[in-house]
């Protein structure tokens, strides 16, 4: 039996996107311990249930700030060498680089990472962009040559770290994003009525939040039936929305703001087709895949991560980055040809089920790992 610590930025995450790996983990013999940030009681008596310990480390979340980050280095390190795990997973860019430092000081024999996008650091061309990501490059390369394997959730990303050299290519290994639980994300009935769209993400502009405003600014004076519905939570993000903003586009009669959800399903379920015009570094977008599992037509930028998930004009459509005129173009698709959703969420399903089964993807993590997942 081994003992596996999860290192994590955000305690809710173990539960909402790592459950089932902890799980895997648990079921195939091993001991579980996590590490989070921040005390969440609801995510703490899950992990309790299941028999998985959590400790909390300190992370100063946003920015880089050395004397915080030295600060996460020894709280990792010193709940490392109290523990003492056979191995470490550590996952998200602070996780990923402070946690290989934490393990290598505190003599863990095996140190794993998973990449799940690369966000803000790699996403654009200013010059702040340009000089934090060569600062997270030079981070990763020093972090990520202890560990044994790096998970990346899409080929693109994968591509990059080793073209920058920042891990050899042997030791990648391609998985389809967190997966889906299937189950859980059962096929819902489309909803009666003029088509709807949904676009659920944290509220930053990267998740192509604006394109999608204007798109159905542009579409709902000549379709006014149409509802174009956005969720999702404000973000303390540079390139935050505002609430203002938000509230503008609700006033002027073209979004409807579902607010934060715990819950994504109802929301799925009342939505005809499931929009992400997103142009931030995904790894594999998970309200992608919760929307195919639900059996929802995709539209979505031709961008890492998003791409993986539409075969064009199968399961949805993938439009240019930043393209408000593209993405009104596809919605207006299925406005003006309804029929074309229930076959297109249909083959979402049917790709949910064979690409990103969430049992699938943890069997490739246990095998990397060496951990001999069960069926």
């Amino acid at each position: 039996m081994a003992t596996i610590m999860v290192v994590a930025s955000l305690t809710e995450s173990l539960i909402r996107f790592r459950g089932q790996m902890l799980r895997a983990f648990l079921n195939s013999g091993h001991r579980v311990v996590t590490c989070a940030p921040n005390e969440h009681a609801d995510t703490r008596r899950q992990l309790r249930e299941l028999g998985i310990d959590l400790h909390l480390y300190p992370l100063h979340r946003a920015g880089m700030n050395p004397v915080k980050d030295l600060q996460t280095i020894q709280g990792l390190a010193g709940i490392m060498g109290t523990v003492r795990p056979d191995m470490v997973l550590t996952y998200t860019i602070k996780p990923v680089i402070y946690g290989s430092f934490a393990a290598r000081i505190a003599g863990v024999p095996a140190m794993y990472a998973m990449i799940t996008g690369l966000g803000y650091a790699f996403g654009g061309n200013t010059a702040k962009q340009r000089l934090v990501g060569t600062l997270v490059s030079l981070l990763y390369r020093g972090s990520l040559g202890v560990n044994k394997a790096v998970f990346f959730q899409n080929p693109d990303d994968l591509g990059l770290f080793v073209e920058r050299g920042l891990i050899p290519r042997e030791r990648a290994v391609l998985i389809n994003g967190s997966g889906v639980e299937l189950d859980q994300f059962a096929v819902a009935p489309l909803p009666a009525g003029p088509p709807s769209f949904l676009l659920i993400a944290r509220l930053i502009a990267e998740k192509g939040i604006r394109e999608y405003a204007a798109a159905a600014r542009r579409l709902k004076a000549q379709y006014p039936g149409v509802r174009f519905r956005l969720v999702g939570p404000l973000d303390p993000n540079p390139t935050a929305i505002t609430a203002e903003e938000v509230q503008g586009w609700v006033q002027e009669g073209i979004l409807d703001y579902g607010g934060e959800t715990s819950d994504v399903r109802p929301f799925l379920a009342e939505a005809s087709v499931y929009v992400l015009p997103s142009f931030y570094r995904e790894g594999t977008p998970r309200s992608v895949l919760e929307a195919m599992a639900m059996g929802r037509p995709i539209i979505t930028a031709d961008a890492p991560g998003c791409r993986e998930t539409v075969i064009q004009g199968e399961n949805g459509y993938l439009i240019p980055v930043k393209d408000a005129a593209a993405l009104a173009a596809a919605m207006e698709r299925f406005i003006q040809s309804p029929e074309l959703i229930p076959p297109m969420g249909q083959r979402s399903r049917a790709l949910a089920e064979s690409k990103f089964d969430v049992h699938r993807v943890n069997d490739v993590i246990l095998q990397t790992m060496q951990l001999n997942p069960a069926h």
